[in-house]
């Protein structure tokens, strides 16, 4: 009989990507929207309207890609403070490490003297690798990756803050507010949809939450900017 490769694709092999994708995109067209609508809803004239959404997208991206960065950085600096420790304890106590992963073992269902072959054989293949992966938590693929999920914030939230702006480009303008937030609505139904069908949850579920959040943002600025617009005026 052949053998057969382990090519199963599971969730958790696309989570770091994906979540930063759903969140950069949702981000940009929940954020940008909420700033066209805003804007609109005080009185501005088109071109007003679209620079400020501009600014808004050119903004929002690279805020994104930087708070991205920073964060799963920290989570970088903490997986390898984590493994440079157990570095040294493999090297200073591996007698100790030993039994640690045996224990691990153990606690998982294998009996006593099963748990203490599989530690050694593992400990002899790969010791920091086993420790990482089942002491720690750490492997390659749920490990932090900063750059990535920075350019792949910046970069969804630049497509999902494109399309308010598509449209107040493309409607007349007293129109503008109104079509913006019903486009923003369908957008944000899209895409917390498709998110959720990649990540393995219930598409209705994931469509709704995302909406509704969005539309609590677009009638808050609206309502600020319709309060200005009309004191300014």
């Amino acid at each position: 009989m052949s053998r057969l490769s382990h090519s199963e694709i599971h969730m958790v092999h696309r989570i770091g990507w994906l979540r930063a994708a759903v969140l950069g995109a949702n981000d940009g067209l929940v954020s940008t929207a909420s700033l066209v609508v805003g804007v609109a809803a005080a009185g501005s004239e088109k071109p007003e309207v679209l620079i400020a959404g501009l600014a808004g997208l050119v903004a929002g991206a690279m805020s994104m890609a930087a708070g991205e960065y920073v964060s799963v950085s920290s989570q970088t600096d903490a997986e390898r403070a984590d493994l440079a420790r157990e570095t040294r304890e493999l090297a200073e106590t591996p007698d100790a490490e030993l039994e640690e992963l045996t224990q691990i073992y153990v606690d998982r269902g294998l009996d006593r003297d099963l748990a203490e072959r599989v530690a050694i054989q593992l400990t002899e293949r790969d010791a920091l690798g086993s420790h990482a992966r089942d002491e720690l938590g750490i492997s390659e693929t749920v490990t932090a990756r900063p750059i990535q999920a920075a350019v792949v914030s910046a970069l969804t939230f630049a497509v999902g803050a494109v399309v308010p702006l598509i449209v107040t480009l493309l409607v007349p303008e007293r129109a503008v507010a109104l079509l913006v937030a019903a486009s923003t609505i369908l957008g944000l139904a899209t895409l917390g949809g498709l998110g959720a069908s990649a990540g393995g949850a219930g598409v209705v579920r994931g469509a709704a939450r995302v909406t509704l959040w969005g539309a609590l943002a677009m009638v808050a600025t609206a309502a600020v900017g319709t309060v200005f617009g009309v004191t300014i005026g």
